[in-house]
């Protein structure tokens, strides 16, 4: 009589369970983060050597402009009194020192016209600086000074040594002569000691106010052409302030104290065109000042040219999602090795995951050659077919490693349209990625993970 003894089936050890190798895969993504830092310290160095370039083509170009003035500057005398005591006889005297201090009024009407135009790249190495020259345009008149609410009496006034002054950067990156028309004469401005600020100052030559504001008013009129970059703004030193900028510039951001005018203010991919209009009721600083102009940076306003989001912004952007495409391509794979019951090992979970980090490496180095896009469109299906391919090898199929392949497009494409995002950026990040975690509940709920 023969025994026949029931085969029981062999049982698996824990490193064989699909907790233990769900924890491995875990820890993978988790060493993998290392590799991921690294093309982010890459990210940022390559952004810091494109700030110091920016740097050094702004040094020689032309920086910020920043304009405040013009000013009228009239000097005047004024006397100290102070006490000389005689060592030999103790008599004490009173002597007068006199001294010349400068009194400032600000223009009644300003106006400023500006077109600012793009200017052709500088290059440094593969970097590119987007630079502009704006030809600048102001008008406009100064009143008869009032010396009787500044405690100036008139005997004192050096009316023959009136100047006209302005204060800006940049000396030069100023490409024009700088000449002012004041009523029917013109003067030459000329760089004179620069103050403590962060401004040089511009005066013209001295003018008899009286002989010539024989009207009863002085107009004033000049232009000048700077090289600049990043930004232009202005002080609105008039009592009445205008200003008006066309650019072909297509994302500019206004800024400042000021906002302007929304009824003409407009923006296109050919440029833009925006107008200012300041009262002296809107701002708390006086029309006139003794001995000093006064800090008024708070009232700045203008216009900056920018770029939205040049590559290496975005780049940093996509590769903060690392993480993410990561472990949903193991996740993928971890589902698809549940439900197929082929093993994967791993490592080829880590060729894989290398492959994912490759992808930043060529984004990065391809975006320093074209534009975002195209490198992205070129990394992306490098990578996809790349993972796709190996995919056939170790599946030993084609189903799911096709399924593998659209399903890492279709992820590139959701980052890909994330980073192009701004506003709704986060609302369409959070759909996405319930939609996600929704598909991998539904494709996993019957798999039985006590195997």
């Amino acid at each position: 009589m023969e025994i026949q003894e029931n085969q029981q089936p062999e049982e698996k050890t824990f490193f064989q369970s699909n907790t233990a190798k769900m924890l491995m895969v875990g820890f993978l993504t988790l060493v993998l983060l290392i590799p991921l830092f690294f093309v982010q310290n890459l990210i940022d160095e390559r952004s810091k050597r494109k700030v110091e370039m920016q740097d050094e083509v702004t040094n020689l170009w032309g920086k910020d402009i920043l304009f405040y003035g013009p000013t009228l500057r009239v000097p005047y005398t004024s006397y100290e009194n102070y006490n000389v005591t005689d060592t030999k006889t103790g008599t004490t005297t009173i002597q007068r020192k006199a001294t010349t201090n400068y009194a400032y009024f600000f223009p009644d009407e300003l106006a400023n016209t500006s077109n600012v135009k793009k200017n052709e790249s500088l290059k440094r190495g593969i970097f590119n600086h987007v630079v502009f020259t704006a030809d600048m345009n102001f008008k406009g008149s100064f009143s008869n000074p009032n010396f009787a609410k500044l405690g100036v009496t008139d005997e004192n006034l050096q009316w023959d040594k009136a100047a006209i002054v302005v204060k800006t950067t940049n000396l030069k990156s100023i490409k024009s002569e700088l000449k002012i028309q004041v009523n029917n004469e013109k003067f030459t401005f000329e760089p004179q000691n620069s103050d403590k600020s962060n401004y040089s100052v511009l005066a013209t030559n001295t003018f008899n106010y009286k002989e010539l504001s024989a009207t009863g008013k002085i107009n004033f009129n000049f232009s000048i052409t700077y090289n600049g970059s990043n930004s232009i703004k202005f002080i609105p030193v008039g009592k009445v302030t205008t200003v008006s900028v066309d650019s072909d510039w297509e994302s500019p951001s206004f800024e400042g104290s000021f906002a302007a005018s929304d009824t003409t203010k407009s923006v296109s991919s050919k440029g833009f065109h925006a107008d200012w209009k300041i009262m002296d009721i809107n701002r708390t600083f006086s029309q006139q000042y003794l001995n000093a102009l006064p800090d008024l940076d708070d009232y700045l306003f203008g216009v900056k040219l920018i770029q939205t989001v040049d590559e290496y912004q975005q780049n940093e952007r996509a590769s903060k999602y690392g993480f993410l495409v990561i472990g949903l391509t193991f996740l993928i794979f971890f589902l698809i090795q549940s439900i197929s019951k082929v093993n994967i090992h791993i490592f080829q979970y880590t060729m894989i995951g290398l492959a994912l980090i490759m992808f930043y490496t060529l984004l990065i180095s391809i975006t320093e050659h074209s534009s975002f896009s195209f490198a992205y469109a070129i990394a992306g299906n490098s990578v996809v077919s790349l993972i796709t391919l190996y995919s056939i090898s170790i599946l030993k199929d084609r189903k799911f490693p096709m399924f593998i392949g659209i399903a890492l497009s279709v992820l590139y494409t959701f980052i890909y349209v994330i980073i192009q995002l701004e506003d709704y950026a986060l609302l369409v990040g959070s759909i996405g990625l319930f939609a996600i975690l929704a598909g991998v509940m539904y494709f996993s709920r019957k798999i039985d993970w006590n195997k």
